[in-house]
């Protein structure tokens, strides 16, 4: 089939992470194609277009705002043989089918930043995908991390709230790490330094041990020591339903989103 095979139509700090992704992980930069009149640093091999050409492709990435949907959408060509793959937060399959009709399949992708780097976490949700459609969504979002399939499209509002926007929460808490350790004596970079490689070393000790944030938690304290004094102060703090507020107003984002 002429023309290359994925069409990453928006080629913002999201879409970039996942053209990241897809190329340190040895996908052929021919076969992709960049629809963005305001692209930038696109990487080597890559095309750039600020319009659709006419050929439609076998894989059509939606990295717009979800709120360009309606004016980009009747200039991209679609054919039986398209998928489309979505990251809009809060457009539903229904609205894409309806928006670009005819393709093959509609498919909602939620990835993060870290897939940038292979160390996102993505979720999936496709109503009525077969199995070839499966295996090549599978193939398409494997290079970006893990990715784990969704049921249920309305779960993707807690979705978008817990891993789609969460990497933005983590950082912040890094941010509130660091300036914690400055104001104790820390030079800033010090500070972040150990901010940064105590987060990732502790998500990286959860994910191998399979052992529960909690329990480990816990396996640090001991009675009346230092951790024993942070987590008590922690714990009568407002940290969690601070986290709640904050994935509850990004879930109610998206379902506004949804609605509009």
């Amino acid at each position: 089939m002429a023309g290359p095979s994925i069409w990453l139509v928006g080629c913002g700090n999201m879409g970039g992470a996942m053209l990241r992704g897809w190329l340190a992980h040895g996908t052929d930069p021919q076969s992709i194609l960049i629809i963005d009149p305001a692209a930038q640093n696109v990487p080597a091999g890559v095309r750039a277009v600020a319009a659709p050409e006419a050929v439609a492709p076998d894989i059509l990435v939606l990295g717009i705002k979800p709120q360009m949907l309606a004016e980009v959408a009747p200039r991209l060509p679609i054919g039986a043989y398209t998928m489309v793959v979505s990251i809009l937060a809060g457009v539903e399959t229904a609205v894409l089918s309806a928006r670009l009709p005819g393709a093959r399949a509609y498919v909602r992708v939620m990835p993060n930043m870290p897939a940038a780097i292979g160390e996102g976490a993505s979720a999936i949700f496709a109503p009525d995908l077969d199995a070839q459609g499966r295996a090549q969504v599978d193939h398409l979002v494997a290079p970006l991390g893990v990715a784990t399939w969704v049921d249920e499209e309305e779960l993707f509002h807690a979705v978008t709230g817990v891993s789609g926007s969460g990497p933005a929460f983590v950082f912040r808490f890094i941010d509130a790490l660091t300036a914690a350790g400055v104001a104790e004596g820390l030079s800033p970079d010090l500070a972040r330094q150990l901010a940064l490689h105590t987060v990732a070393g502790s998500a990286r000790l959860a994910l191998a041990t399979g052992q529960l944030p909690a329990d480990l938690a816990e396996a640090v304290r001991s009675p009346n020591g230092t951790t024993h004094a942070g987590l008590t102060t922690m714990d009568a703090s407002d940290l969690d339903d601070v986290v709640r507020a904050t994935v509850e107003a990004t879930a109610r984002r998206s379902r506004e989103l949804a609605e509009a």
